[in-house]
């Protein structure tokens, strides 16, 4: 299933609001009364060399962060992903925080760790790996 791009937009101006309202706590709207929290990664165009914001859910994963490049199930891996691994070196805005981050494809027992705890917070995170056949990549973001 292709999520068109316009109402992706429309999620992520949204999100970006009641991120900077919030402190980048959102409430879940599946009823389970937990919340997750966003981040909005900071990257470098591998082509264009524009710099681009992506809003990402994320779990901490000790001193780092985690996100998941599943972009929602879809067979290719998404822009931001394929920037970071062009230039792993970017930054990251954690509520207010603006913080120097280092990218690197997560190792076999932290994907499979990061990923469960993704699948707990939002379950339509196990229904993406069914929709794909790439291996949907778990990135740890490690403070520089």
């Amino acid at each position: 299933m292709n999520v068109p791009r316009w109402l992706l937009r429309i999620f992520w101006l949204e999100d970006r609001i009641v991120s900077g309202l919030t402190g980048g706590r959102m409430v879940l709207p599946n009823g389970s009364g937990g919340a997750i929290r966003t981040l909005f990664l900071r990257t470098v165009g591998r082509k264009s060399g524009r710099g681009r914001r992506t809003g990402l859910f994320y779990v901490e994963e000790g001193p780092n962060l985690a996100v998941v490049a599943s972009k929602a199930g879809e067979d290719e891996d998404p822009a931001w992903w394929l920037n970071l691994q062009a230039r792993p070196d970017a930054e990251v805005d954690v509520g207010r925080e603006v913080r120097a981050i280092h990218a690197r494809w997560a190792t076999p027992e932290e994907s499979d760790r990061v990923y469960a705890r993704f699948e707990e917070a939002l379950p339509q995170y196990a229904d993406y790996r069914q929709r794909t056949t790439r291996q949907i990549p778990v990135v740890i973001l490690e403070p520089r």
